[in-house]
């Protein structure tokens, strides 16, 4: 799949793919792509999601027409950027690593199918009702944000020194995926033995409070949310992080391969192209409420040995040997 240029629309609320927006053709599907994020952070994204739909047989232009929308970290736009798709009478809405836009989409429309890419339970925040079955108009991919933040703090122990002060930074504008890690926190307190720290941040400035508040605090290690808006503040959270010489770890490989300390989570570009390919599965005619959604278990961790020795931190090498990938 070649790399396309984006054209933006109104004030960059609706985006195109191709670089020449095309009117319908008869006959050929429309497929509208809705993320929280803005287009430039989400346009390898949106490229993997190509692929997928590629696999399916779709090809962008060729048989398939694609619709975007972006909310630009927005949530609050999403219920109405949906509504637009909605009315433009999309064949199939497909949403792009955002749980309030999946719930956004579902209170939209009980009869377009969508297919969405959360980080939460889709069964715990409401949008299907089994995993095996999901039943309705809604399937898709889920990933383990939430479940990994406890794994988070257990391998920072393992690299850090006993009695570290750790903190974990939340993102409370997506009520939903907080509420889930507060109850992961709360039982990794148990298992872990350890009482971390919260802070919040939801938009840029926040994140630099929380940061000065983090170090007042006097926090020798850091681990930040898979909420996915810090995923497009990647660039921040890492100059943030080697500004105050804060040992973080976070959820996406992204971070590691960005300057990051290191990283543990799932594959994100593979996420994306899943959805493409069950996009394309509903295209051909395949219910969303029996197609199962997907739990993307596959975890990976990256480690970046030039920060760790701009930190002056040794990993040992039992996780050294544990690492997919070692950034030197």
């Amino acid at each position: 799949m070649r790399r396309r240029e984006f054209l933006s629309l109104l004030g960059g609320t609706a985006v195109a793919w191709p670089s020449v927006a095309h009117a319908q053709k008869p006959g050929m599907p429309l497929i509208g792509y809705i993320s929280g994020a803005t287009s430039d952070f989400m346009r390898e994204y949106v490229n993997a999601f190509h692929q997928g739909l590629g696999s399916a047989g779709y090809i962008a232009d060729i048989n398939v027409l694609v619709e975007y929308r972006w909310a630009e970290g927005r949530n609050d736009r999403l219920a109405d950027l949906i509504a637009d798709l909605v009315q433009r009478r999309v064949d199939v809405i497909a949403v792009g690593g955002s749980t309030p836009g999946a719930l956004a989409a579902k209170a939209a429309t009980q009869n377009i199918p969508v297919v969405f890419l959360v980080g939460t339970d889709p069964v715990e925040v409401g949008l299907v009702t089994s995993l095996a079955k999901p039943g309705g108009n809604l399937t898709g991919i889920t990933i383990l944000n939430v479940e990994l933040l406890a794994k988070c703090l257990e391998l920072m122990q393992d690299l850090m020194p006993p009695a570290t002060r750790t903190a974990v930074l939340l993102n409370p504008a997506n009520t939903l995926q907080i509420k889930f890690e507060r109850q992961t926190l709360q039982r990794a307190e148990r298992t872990l033995a350890v009482r971390p720290m919260t802070f919040n941040a939801s938009n840029p400035p926040e994140i630099d409070a929380a940061f000065a508040a983090i170090a007042e605090a006097g926090v020798q290690a850091l681990v930040i949310s898979g909420e996915y808006f810090f995923l497009t503040q990647r660039d921040l959270l890492v100059a943030l992080a080697a500004r105050y010489r804060i040992p973080t770890i976070y959820a996406y490989a992204e971070f590691t391969e960005t300057g990051g300390l290191m990283s543990y989570g799932t594959n994100n570009f593979d996420a994306h192209r899943r959805v493409g390919v069950n996009t394309g599965r509903v295209l051909r005619g395949e219910l969303p409420g029996n197609l199962p959604v997907e739990q993307i278990t596959k975890v990976e961790m990256e480690i970046n040995l030039k920060t760790a020795s701009s930190l002056g931190i040794k990993f040992p090498l039992a996780m050294l040997g544990r690492a997919d990938k070692i950034v030197e």
